[in-house]
């Protein structure tokens, strides 16, 4: 059985088996005490921790997670943005804890903190990495946790969808302040935006190979998802990328820096404000079906596997629709 004992302001929790080292571990809330507690006595009768904690002990969460940097993420799609944020949390106190103190107490702190810093989608998905690097320690890298506390952490409400659409008069607004900007390829990259719902990634990885003009489709082999699929194009979108000098193998020679830093300059200029660049694809999506295209032609073109997460891209406009019921 286990012993929760009150130690001041703390609560310390020992677990006792037969042919193992006593495990005690200090918390600030009994309940979190208990909790250990229990999932150790079961790690326990299943035979799956170690006779020695010093692995644990000698180990900071810092060196799972640059072990993590180094081994897992290059393979991952999302590389750049990934490592950004192991750079984040590398620079936290949490990352000096060790694997043997590393408690849902200390994640939890960790959460408020950065929720008083940032908002709450970053903190999830800092949380997420946290969670990744710990499941493959555990099921790949060899080292026997007693459990996974992020994943005993309640996580903070994600933020409702973005429901952005293009307003009346921004898009011409933003093509005409593209006359005074030096970067001749970005109206192209923000009509086929509209028009084909291409996420930026897809669009600055077009290459024309893949490119058929006469099928009036492209093939978008590097996707977010990590299925390739051919993309159908509208007259409009057919022109403009007929009009787009070839200059490499890709469509478009910028990287998705470029671009970022373009699309932010041209917001100042045009006097947009609150519109990203991703909330185009919101508006070629809500276009689609606003044009009379049912829910699996808008998946085939948009790339959504699961028509749910189609949805929350689908902002139709009331308007639209009580000018339909009036007819």
């Amino acid at each position: 059985m286990a012993t929760i004992r009150r130690r001041k302001s703390t609560w310390q929790a020992q677990v006792r088996r037969q042919g193992h080292p006593s495990l005690t571990r200090t918390f600030h809330l009994k309940s979190d005490a208990e909790l250990w507690a229990r999932q150790t006595e079961t790690e326990l009768d299943r035979g799956g921790l170690p006779a020695d904690s010093r692995v644990l002990r000698s180990h900071t969460l810092a060196d799972l997670l640059q072990r993590y940097a180094s081994q897992v993420v290059p393979r991952k799609r999302g590389a750049d943005r990934e490592l950004y944020m192991l750079r984040v949390i590398l620079r936290h106190s949490i990352a000096g804890v060790s694997l043997h103190r590393l408690t849902t107490a200390e994640i939890a702190n960790y959460r408020d903190h950065r929720l008083s810093l940032v908002k709450a989608d970053t903190v999830r998905r800092e949380l997420a990495v946290v969670r990744h690097c710990l499941e493959v320690a555990r099921n790949e890298w060899g080292f026997v946790l007693p459990s996974n506390p992020v994943q005993q952490v309640k996580l903070p409400r994600a933020s409702n969808p973005r429901e952005r659409r293009v307003n009346p008069g921004e898009l011409d607004r933003l093509l005409a302040a593209c006359e005074r900007s030096r970067c001749r390829w970005l109206p192209a990259v923000i009509k086929l935006a509209v028009e084909t719902g291409m996420r930026r990634s897809e669009l600055l990885g077009m290459r024309w190979d893949d490119v058929d003009l006469e099928a009036r489709t492209v093939l978008l082999r590097n996707t977010k998802n990590g299925f390739s699929r051919t993309v159908p194009l509208s007259t409009q979108a057919l022109n403009v990328i007929k009009e787009t000098p070839r200059s490499g193998d890709t469509v478009f020679t910028v990287s998705a820096n470029a671009l970022r830093l373009a699309w932010e300059r041209l917001r100042q200029k045009a006097g947009v404000s609150g519109l990203r660049f991703h909330d185009l694809r919101h508006e070629a999506v809500s276009r689609f079906f606003e044009k009379g295209l049912n829910v699996p032609e808008v998946a085939m073109i948009s790339g959504h596997r699961d028509p749910r997460m189609l949805f929350r891209y689908t902002h139709p406009k009331a308007e639209e629709i009580a000018a339909k019921l009036s007819r």
